[in-house]
């Protein structure tokens, strides 16, 4: 069993962006060596997601959408007030309950060295409170 792990870094663009990671995360998995195994790939972040839906741009403006729609940004949210925890004034309530709603974490198969997926299957990273640069981590555990 080997493991393989790296991190791929999401410059993101806009303050709510979904951004295919497919590309990155194959390769990857062509780094690793690894043949069949287990791909894990999640975000270090708490106002980012991580989803896997079709790959075309009506649907990321959809999903967009969406989440604006589940957790807008005029709301009487408890994280809106000064955190005497943190010493600052908490502002993005809603960019952490979005990030709650698309989870931060996929996980796929490898078979021969390849991610295993449906044709249309696409990893989308989901920025909530950008622009920024992020984090996602991929990790392989397999045999080569």
């Amino acid at each position: 069993m080997h493991i393989h792990t790296e991190k791929i870094k999401v410059l993101t663009t806009a303050d709510e962006i979904a951004i295919d990671i497919t590309p990155q995360v194959v390769e990857v998995i062509e780094r690793s060596k690894i043949k069949h195994g287990h791909l894990l790939v999640y975000t270090t972040h708490t106002s980012s997601g991580l989803t896997v839906t079709e790959g075309i741009p009506c649907l990321e403006a959809d999903m967009i959408a969406f989440f604006k729609k589940l957790a807008p940004v005029e709301a009487d949210y408890r994280h809106r007030r000064y955190l005497d925890f943190d010493g600052r004034v908490g502002f993005n309530a809603e960019d952490h309950l979005k990030s709650i709603l698309a989870n931060y974490q996929v996980s796929f198969a490898v078979e021969e060295g390849k991610l295993v997926k449906g044709s249309r299957q696409t990893i989308y990273f989901l920025e909530f409170d950008g622009p920024l640069e992020r984090t996602v981590v991929v990790q392989i555990m397999g045999d080569r």
